[in-house]
């Protein structure tokens, strides 16, 4: 019986340490790309945790977004994509308030079922999910997300299992901030590589601001991943557009029609006046 135990007990030891080295694997390969790496986790952690479906979330404003789903049936997922859940929904406030982790042994025994509680009706009756267990994703005092599994028939997690989700939210947050380490480094240096070049244009055109103009524009219009744009500068009285990029045909169209008309109604004014001026002077006002 003993010898049972411990055999059991280091094949469990073994396969975790082999689904988390797997998964450093592809947090590795996939550098600056969180999509492989929240797939590669689910799909560890439900395997380890006996979980019949799952997914994993991340917070954005009062609604949850889903980063990565297994197993989920299609007509839950469907109730899901047309019904985004709410922040006060049972399960997200719970994690929302960074509890350590949520275990709802039957969901459908909770009052929340009784009550009609839509996203608890639709989880039981459209997923067929009777246990839950829930661990949030947390940097410092912060809740980014949520790792959910479940089971369709009532039968408790183990400690170890719920240990197992918990190691796994933290890898989750380990690859949400090295990403964003990375992507902010990257965009750093897009930054300082963009002003160079512009700098570099400067040098080489002494005098030209068309080169100049342009440049800026381009870099302007790469960073903020604009679709089209224009740099204009202004007389005191109106704006003058001295480079575009990637500006439709119509709206460069538009644009000139509109100055030109400008143009000419500003002449016609200024006619006016000197001849308003010079009609005075005829009759001696001046």
């Amino acid at each position: 019986m003993e010898n049972a135990r411990l055999v059991t007990e280091t094949r469990e030891a073994l396969e975790q340490q082999t689904a988390t080295a797997e998964v450093l694997q592809v947090i590795n390969a996939s550098p600056g790309d969180l999509k492989p790496v929240f797939e590669a986790m689910l799909e560890k952690a439900m395997r380890l945790c006996e979980a019949a479906f799952g997914f994993m979330t991340v917070i954005d404003g009062e609604r949850s977004r889903t980063v990565a789903a297994r197993g989920v049936p299609a007509a839950y997922a469907a109730f899901r994509e047309r019904n985004p859940t709410p922040a006060n929904a049972p399960i997200a406030s719970r994690v929302r308030r960074g509890e350590p982790f949520i275990h709802t042994v039957d969901l459908k025994a909770e009052r929340f079922y009784e009550e009609g509680e839509p996203q608890r009706r639709a989880i039981v009756d459209l997923g067929g999910a009777r246990t839950l267990l829930a661990v949030p994703l947390m940097r410092d005092q912060a809740v980014l997300g949520a790792i959910q599994v479940y089971r369709t028939e009532v039968r408790p997690f183990a400690d170890k299992q719920i240990q197992i989700l918990q190691n796994f939210a933290t890898q989750a947050v380990i690859a949400i901030e090295n990403t964003r380490l990375i992507t902010e480094t990257r965009e750093a240096l897009e930054q300082q590589t963009a002003t160079a070049e512009v700098l570099q244009v400067i040098n080489s055109s002494p005098g030209d601001l068309e080169p100049v103009f342009q440049a800026i524009l381009e870099k302007a219009h790469a960073l903020c991943k604009a679709s089209f744009g224009a740099l204009m500068t202004y007389d005191g009285e109106r704006f003058h557009p001295v480079a575009h990029q990637g500006t439709p045909a119509s709206i460069l169209l538009a644009s000139n029609t509109v100055t030109r008309d400008l143009q000419q109604r500003r002449s016609r004014s200024a006619l006016r006046n000197r001849w308003f001026a010079d009609g005075q002077k005829q009759r001696g006002f001046q």
